[in-house]
């Protein structure tokens, strides 16, 4: 009964994600491409300054063979259009349905374990605890930033780190969950949850400290207003993402478990044995 609750729960948390993502791609969308494009055409404007700027190089056929060639080089191999798109659609929604499963089964953990919670109020939890471990700790020390920023050479580092502060922020909070189930006895519910969100945020500023600094930060001249409304729009995904995500899955699961309870109940009064 329980393994088929649980999956019945994933296949929902993976629904719910699928919505969640249609949502988001949305946003990502309106809100999203604007600094892309604008991030891209700086950056092609400034290549422009530089190939202005370069040596003339060897003339005739020699040099317009090796122009041929680099332009062949940085040709895309998919548009931006269906970058803008079809990619983006795809990459939101396979996020949002892979995320939405592994948030129902931490849901399915966690619920009636973290206090007497309704499912409604215990995906609230779950998805406040999954945006902020999950983004907007790493966010807060590795900070989005737009496709053209940067070194393409060093996105491999910065992908590592990015994700290892995701790893150490989950680690974390569950520790301080832990931390503070274990202090409730002692301290009560409310001085323990304030113990351990203070670790937690000691442990995290801790890690802010001793992890290495992105090598590869914003170029200067980079227009500050355009990484400003890129790294909000990151924001405004991530929380449309796990806001639409929570309200969604909070529904579904609260049926489905109603459902099992009746079903439950029913079967105990049918194996009860008669009295009189």
């Amino acid at each position: 009964m329980y393994a088929s609750t649980v999956r019945g729960l994933l296949v929902r948390g993976m629904l719910a994600g699928l919505i969640a993502g249609l949502f988001a791609f949305a946003v990502a969308y309106v809100v999203g491409e604007p600094p892309v494009r604008g991030s891209i055409a700086v950056e092609e404007a400034a290549a422009a300054q530089d190939a202005a700027g370069a040596p003339s190089g060897h003339a005739g056929h020699g040099g317009d063979a090796a122009s041929g060639e680099a332009a062949e080089e940085e040709e895309e191999l998919v548009s931006r259009p269906v970058q803008s798109t079809v990619g983006l659609a795809t990459g939101v929604l396979v996020y949002g349905v892979a995320l939405g499963g592994i948030a129902s089964l931490a849901f399915s953990f966690a619920l009636g374990r973290v206090g007497g919670f309704s499912p409604r109020a215990t995906a609230a939890l779950t998805g406040a605890g999954a945006f902020g471990l999950v983004y907007l700790v790493p966010f807060l020390k590795y900070p989005a930033t737009p496709p053209a920023v940067g070194n393409p050479d060093t996105i491999g580092q910065r992908t590592t780190l990015f994700f290892l502060m995701i790893l150490l922020s989950v680690l974390l909070g569950v520790g301080a969950i832990i931390l503070g189930r274990r202090l409730a006895p002692r301290l009560g519910n409310w001085n323990a949850t304030l113990t351990a969100a203070g670790g937690f945020v000691v442990a995290t500023a801790l890690a802010f400290v001793f992890l290495p600094d992105n090598s590869d930060a914003v170029q200067p001249g980079f227009p500050a207003a355009l990484l400003w409304e890129f790294r909000i729009a990151s924001l405004a995904v991530q929380l449309v993402l796990w806001t639409v995500f929570a309200v969604v899955f909070g529904v579904l699961a609260q049926r489905l478990l109603a459902t099992r309870a009746d079903d439950a109940e029913v079967t105990a009064r049918q194996q009860a044995p008669a009295l009189g």
